[in-house]
């Protein structure tokens, strides 16, 4: 999402100065100043980077050490305030989703008053999570010399998702599958996603606006859709008219089920940023998928099976269920 959030403060009239390796270059625009380099020599760079003195320091990926601390760190007492972009799983009800505080399922919608985790980041299997957004909080917000504003994203989808959130939806439904599969245990627990140029557009908001100093903003959609009706409306943008099948886990293939806790859904609240800043999506619903769906079947990732046999036996096999 960062030629995004550059695009945006770029269009807004501000100066811009991006740190990055320079191994591919994003279509910016030309007024936008480069400086290269790794961020284990980050320190290095900073001279570069302080002039001239900026007012505003945005790090996309605060979990990434820079020259062994937090970028945004390095400018205390140069930079006016910071900006660091965290995640929506630093939330207790993440770890109760994951099993790794058990515990009753927390209020909702959350709120950036909702209790955190107390503990690191879940393991998440084959995801190797080598960060915790919880810990980066806990080291930058606490810096009076550099007041520092928070925003928790979702679940991001849209061209460049390096998770291919939607991809196995689109591959199915461009193969012309008769039916997509859920776990029945999680055809109605809802989710919190948003679009990648409306979260950015969120983030270039923050950064420019000084309501948002030493604030904390959950970014979100205003609806957190089930997994069913995120599918249909999948489908919708798709043009598949296929069914959306309630399975129950035990006739599911074995690389379908999750031993989540259902109990727990993750539905946030973005009301904040909307009432204090003004935020609000740029990009239809409907568009913001279309536009995902191409670049999904342009990029697909490598290295991605499907095992329409045992999908197609679990299907037979709910079909011949009475009732």
């Amino acid at each position: 999402m960062g030629p995004h959030v550059v695009r945006e403060l770029a269009d807004s009239g501000h100066d811009i100065t991006v740190f990055h390796r320079g191994e591919t270059e994003a279509e910016l625009p030309s007024s936008v100043r480069h400086v290269h380099g790794d961020f284990g020599d980050f320190e290095r760079h900073l001279p570069a980077l302080r002039d001239p003195t900026p007012d505003v320091v945005i790090d996309m990926v605060p979990y990434i050490a820079k020259s062994g601390g937090h970028g945004v760190l390095h400018f205390e007492g140069t930079a006016r305030r910071g900006l660091v972009v965290t995640s929506c799983d630093v939330y207790r009800a993440f770890a109760r989703f994951w099993r790794s505080e058990p515990g009753p399922p927390d209020p909702l919608p959350l709120t950036e008053e909702s209790p955190l985790r107390q503990k690191t980041a879940p393991d998440r299997g084959a995801i190797q999570v080598d960060f915790d957004n919880v810990e980066v909080e806990d080291a930058v917000f606490c810096h009076v010399d550099l007041p520092v504003t928070g925003l928790r994203l979702p679940a991001t989808y849209g061209p460049g998702d390096g998770q291919h959130r939607l991809y196995d939806l689109v591959r199915r439904m461009d193969d012309e599958r008769p039916a997509i599969l859920i776990d029945e245990r999680f055809a109605d627990w809802r989710w919190v996603r948003g679009y990648v140029e409306d979260v950015a557009a969120a983030i270039a908001l923050a950064a420019s606006d000084e309501r948002a100093k030493g604030r904390v903003y959950n970014v979100a959609q205003p609806a957190a859709y089930s997994e069913t009706e995120w599918a249909r409306l999948v489908a919708d943008a798709h043009g598949w008219q296929g069914e959306i099948a309630s399975v129950p886990s035990a006739l599911l293939p074995e690389s379908m089920r999750a031993d989540f806790d259902e109990q727990q859904e993750y539905v946030v609240s973005s009301d904040r940023i909307r009432n204090e800043l003004g935020y609000e999506e740029r990009v239809q619903l409907a568009e913001g998928l279309r536009r995902t769906i191409e670049w999904e079947r342009a990029n697909p990732p490598e290295s991605v099976t499907f095992d329409y046999e045992a999908e197609d036996e679990a299907l037979a096999r709910i079909k011949q269920q009475p009732g």
